[in-house]
């Protein structure tokens, strides 16, 4: 006759059918809750002598800063095509001049690149310099500006500064060159 009740109230329940008692279930959460109530912060172990034998890891914070710069394109004060050091008595004729192998970020208003691996520097006192980019670069990926990394010296030197495009382009400067007018 018990195996008939426990088989009955496993089919209708769909377990064994013993029951938790009422008050239990009200209790149950209170019960979960006391170890965690009941736990006693221990001392802090103290530390050990160092040995002085055993070797000594140093731990070390490195803070690095970067500052990258991007100079933007403009328009060149006068017009400007892959022939602009050509003779032309149309145009406004320039001559290059060898010029020093840095240059002050801060002074360069804007780029535009000239021919096939040039880029003309806009300077901010009005002065025109043409950067020669490393063989194989290409000026035209240059069309919207250069990102270059600050160097400690504020300076962008010749074979020193990698200038990125925002294409992803990389290129270092091989020269800079002064273009000075001729008259016309």
């Amino acid at each position: 006759m018990i195996g008939w009740g426990v088989k009955r109230r496993f089919n209708d329940r769909g377990y064994s059918g013993r029951t938790m008692n009422p008050v239990l279930h009200l209790l149950a959460p209170v019960a979960l809750v006391l170890p965690a109530m009941a736990v006693v912060e221990a001392p802090a172990p103290s530390m050990p002598a160092p040995n002085p034998a055993a070797p000594q890891t140093a731990e070390q914070v490195s803070i690095e800063q970067r500052v990258t710069i991007r100079i933007n394109t403009r328009p060149a004060p006068v017009r400007m095509d892959d022939g602009f050091l050509d003779r032309d008595a149309r145009e406004p004729q320039f001559i290059e001049r060898k010029l020093g192998k840095c240059l002050p970020l801060n002074g360069i208003a804007g780029i535009q690149p000239v021919s096939s691996n040039k880029l003309l520097l806009i300077m901010r006192d009005d002065r025109l310099i043409t950067a020669q980019l490393e063989k194989g670069c290409q000026a035209r990926e240059f069309y919207s500006g250069l990102i270059v990394d600050r160097a400690a010296d504020g300076q962008m030197c010749v074979q020193r500064e990698e200038l990125m495009s925002r294409s992803g382009a990389k290129c270092q400067v091989v020269a800079f060159r002064h273009l000075i007018p001729v008259g016309n």
